[in-house]
């Protein structure tokens, strides 16, 4: 019998069938079958180049599976390092400008791994294997209200159906809306201010309006552009030759020198409101205190030398903000002193017996730097007390544990965070409450401590870094724990150390202050503007009103220009 090999109707044939078929039905049926046979053998080949041509492309995409693989591999390497030498570059030997300069090409190259990361994996077929989640992206922050928006329609050109048997109108049923941030470069723009005459042709008198009186009278800058000058300066750190070359790229001529004139022209005006703001500061009853080196140019020597910016802050729970610099030749402790003291000199000649500002009293929170010492001498200011800030204390412990110095280094770190995660807990509290909950919560944890780094201190021996970490906090014991007496005083001093970083970052842009009066000056401007971040404000926005008013401001009334009542003038 004739099996599956035979075209459709030839399969039920028999040898009985084929000996009654004549020798042409015989060769005709052979033909057929031939030709059945043939056309197998096409599909067959056909099919089968067919199956090496899937067999090619599933190797070229094995192929460029392989090395997207690799690519994203070497992609996710590059970023993984990239990220460490971000972290890494805080400990490294830079400057400000060249660890910004770092910083922004990191950002620059990370940008640029992420796409070619987010082309690959695109571009990667799909593999029947449930790929694991990607790793949650941060949520986008809204783009603030307070921005003008320019709103760009887009509609179909053809709001009929596009099916041609239909083409009838359709019906808007919504919108999807999609914002992007754009900026428009510093605009210089020119107030025209003119003035009318009037005369009387029979008296012969003319009258005209007298002209609004300027910070620099009969110059060329507004109050804005002085204000932006300052800001640029002392807020954002620029040069003045960087701020020229800003300038001149929209045509507009400022040598550095008329910049600096004007700079000093606008500190010289906030001069009264500086000290009237360093009077609001030295009212309170817990006071922050630190200082930090800046170099001063010395013209007779030809370099330059150290000087300090002594910087003084309202405590960081206190309901009104505000800080001070103040500008110093030298870190004795006879600045401090004079300062807290009210004196304008700590090295007068002679002091007048007149009218003799009262000496600060309260709590000073301090690193307990030797320099502070003269300041709080209970004989001399027995209305003064110490408060040391746990932060430096803590510092000493997590400096041995990074060297892999103390055995005792990590265990003294787990009882400071237990104290920081009682005192978080307390921000929001009143001072009463806040006092009370630390002498339930914290207070436990501090006797613990206390004890605990007494027998340790038994067991190391002296001169060592442990036994000098360990001494640091015992013998500052008492100011360590001030704030367990009274609950307006905080842990630590880091609100303070945080309003002292834009000196260290202006003083790496600036590379020196070049006299002492230019020092002071720039105490005045930041002290003014720094307080005013404190209190919310947009820096330039605060000082350019500011300068706008000061000239025909009463001054009984300075008072409202303080960055802690500020508020912007009425417009009109």
């Amino acid at each position: 019998m004739l099996r599956g090999g035979m075209m459709p109707g030839m399969r039920d044939l028999t040898a009985k069938d084929l000996q009654g078929l004549t020798p042409e039905a015989m060769a005709a049926l052979a033909q057929q079958m031939l030709q059945h046979i043939e056309q197998q053998a096409r599909e067959i080949a056909l099919k089968q180049e067919q199956i090496e041509l899937k067999e090619q492309q599933i190797q070229r995409q094995a192929r460029d599976i392989v090395w997207r693989d690799a690519k994203i591999e070497k992609i996710n390497f590059e970023l993984a390092r990239l990220k460490r030498w971000r972290f890494g570059a805080k400990t490294e030997a830079m400057d400000a400008q060249q660890r910004q300069m770092f910083e922004d090409t990191m950002v620059e190259d990370e940008a640029s791994l992420e796409a070619q990361l987010a082309a690959l994996r695109a571009a990667r077929p799909e593999t029947p294997e449930s790929p694991t989640p990607p790793p949650r992206r941060p949520r986008r922050q809204a783009l603030p209200e307070h921005l003008r928006r320019v709103e760009h329609r887009h509609e179909p050109e053809d709001t009929h159906c596009p099916t041609l048997s239909c083409r009838r109108p359709m019906t808007r049923v919504g919108e999807d809306v999609s914002e992007k941030l754009d900026i428009v470069p510093a605009e210089f723009f020119v107030h025209r201010h003119v003035y009318g005459k009037w005369v009387c042709r029979c008296c012969e008198r003319l009258v005209q309006e007298p002209a609004e009186p300027e910070i620099i009278d009969g110059g060329m800058p507004a109050s804005g552009l002085v204000a932006h000058t300052m800001i640029s300066h002392f807020v954002d750190h620029l040069p003045y030759y960087r701020l020229e070359a800003i300038n001149a790229r929209s045509r507009v001529h400022t040598p550095r020198s008329t910049l600096a004139a004007w700079s000093g022209r606008g500190g010289a005006a906030l001069e009264p409101l500086y000290e009237l703001h360093k009077r609001f500061v030295l009212s309170c009853a817990v006071l922050h205190a630190d200082e930090t080196p800046v170099a001063m140019l010395d013209p007779g020597a030809g370099k330059t030398k150290k000087t300090y910016i002594w910087a003084y802050a309202r405590g960081a729970l206190d309901a009104q903000r505000g800080m001070v610099y103040d500008f110093c030749l030298g870190r004795g402790g006879q600045y401090p002193v004079a300062f807290l003291n009210g004196k304008v000199d700590p090295d007068p000649p002679t002091e007048p017996d007149g009218d003799k500002p009262k000496p600060w009293q309260g709590t000073l929170v301090s690193d307990r730097y030797v320099g502070y010492d003269p300041v709080l001498d209970p004989k001399i200011y027995p209305e003064r007390v110490a408060a040391a800030c746990a932060a430096h204390a803590r510092r000493k412990f997590d400096e041995l544990a990074n060297a892999g110095a103390s055995n005792v280094a990590e265990e003294a770190i787990e009882y400071f965070a237990r104290i920081y995660h009682v005192e978080g807990r307390l921000g929001s509290l009143a001072p009463d409450e806040r006092l009370a909950m630390r002498q339930a919560l914290a207070r436990p944890i501090w006797d613990e401590l206390d004890k605990w780094l007494k027998l340790q201190r038994k067991l190391v021996p002296d001169g060592g870094t442990t036994a000098n970490a360990i001494d640091y906090s015992l013998n500052n014991w008492e100011a360590l724990t001030r704030n367990l007496q009274d609950g307006t005083v905080p842990l630590d001093n880091n609100h303070l150390e945080q309003q002292i970083k834009p000196w260290k970052v202006g003083a790496k842009n600036w590379l020196f202050l070049g006299s002492e009066l230019a020092g002071k000056r720039a105490a005045m401007v930041m002290s003014l503007v720094q307080s005013a971040k404190l209190n919310g404000h947009d820096p330039w926005a605060y000082l350019r009103d500011v300068l706008a008013r000061l000239p025909t401001h009463l001054n009984n009334r300075l008072e409202e220009l303080l960055p802690h009542r500020w508020q912007p003038a009425a417009a009109g």
